[in-house]
């Protein structure tokens, strides 16, 4: 489905950089910077690899749903005073230099829908349990694709085909759709292809 939100370009995306390694630690980083910074329903935050010369690890995006709500957010951010935090919201910076300096190309990423794996989106939360891939599609998540098995005639899988979500569902940014890869598994059903490492994170912010 074309997702309901629009990102009003880059005055609206806030990159932060705070330090973490791997991507299960940028999960709880978006789940924590939603409880502490009170972000409104539609936004989608999403995370982001760096791979530059001094930084080897993730950052995170927040999608707001119009400008006002990225500056509300963006001074919520700024009271945090977290060390060695790092934030980019379009030429503005906060916090540690380099932070920001890595932050900033993960907002530019996600506002223009070229990367970022969604960790938080509208719709995420009835993604639990085994669903259909009709009620995949009822959320923000553009298109599914199954790896390994080629569109046939443009068209995805049965709508009506189930999804067994292990509580754990990352759609990424593709060509500017929202997307979701799924695997084949038991009795024909679908998987998302990213497995929970090594148990669906932040069980404890449910």
């Amino acid at each position: 489905m074309t997702a309901p939100h629009h990102v009003s370009g880059v005055h609206s995306v806030i990159g932060v950089d705070a330090g973490t390694a791997s991507l299960r630690e940028a999960d709880h980083l978006a789940h924590r910077l939603r409880e502490r910074l009170g972000l409104p329903a539609g936004t989608v935050v999403c995370t982001h690899l760096i791979r530059t010369d001094d930084r080897r690890g993730t950052a995170v995006s927040l999608a707001l749903p119009d400008a006002g709500a990225a500056e509300a957010a963006w001074q919520r951010l700024a009271d945090l005073a977290e060390p060695g935090l790092g934030a980019a919201l379009g030429e503005r910076a906060y916090g540690s230099e380099r932070a920001a300096r890595t932050a900033a190309p993960a907002a530019a990423e996600h506002a223009d829908r070229r990367g970022g794996r969604a960790v938080l989106y509208p719709g995420a939360d009835r993604l639990t349990g085994t669903v259909t891939v009709a009620e995949v599609l009822a959320t923000v998540i553009d298109r599914v694709v199954v790896v390994g098995a080629p569109a046939v005639d443009g068209q995805g899988p049965d709508p009506a085909t189930p999804v067994v979500t292990r509580d754990h569902v990352r759609p990424e940014w593709r060509d500017g759709l929202l997307t979701l890869a799924l695997v084949p598994a038991v009795g024909g059903t679908l998987a998302p292809f990213e497995v929970p490492n090594p148990t669906p994170c932040c069980v404890d912010h449910a």
